[in-house]
């Protein structure tokens, strides 16, 4: 019997030759992911998200949590009772990378 596997996007280590995208590149890409914007440098992106409530809250961070170890690559996030802000950014080449991209579209999945 043959079987499919299905198979996601996965980042690449930050180590090789990771290159940052051109911000038009990054405003085709954003055109895809509700919800998600380019901070003022950049540099990285975003999206708040909002809850009912903190156990909520806590659910979706321990979700992108699990995503970041999955992947490899770990976003910045600002938590509060009924918010998260989740901030992607490639720190090792200071700029916006695919694999950025790649968990912001597994993050927004999440709540699909």
């Amino acid at each position: 019997m043959m079987t499919t596997e299905y198979t996601k996007p996965r980042c690449v280590g930050c180590e090789g030759e990771l290159a940052v995208l051109k911000s038009e590149i990054i405003a085709e890409k954003l055109q895809s992911l509700s919800g998600w914007s380019v901070d003022e440098s950049g540099k990285k992106i975003h999206r708040t998200f909002n809850f009912n409530g903190f156990g909520k809250t806590m659910a979706f961070v321990n979700a992108v949590a699990w995503i970041a170890h999955q992947q490899g690559h770990h976003p910045d996030m600002e938590v509060s009772f009924n918010r998260c802000t989740v901030n992607y950014t490639t720190h090792a080449v200071d700029g916006i990378t695919e694999n950025d991209f790649i968990c912001a579209k597994e993050v927004s999945d999440l709540l699909s």
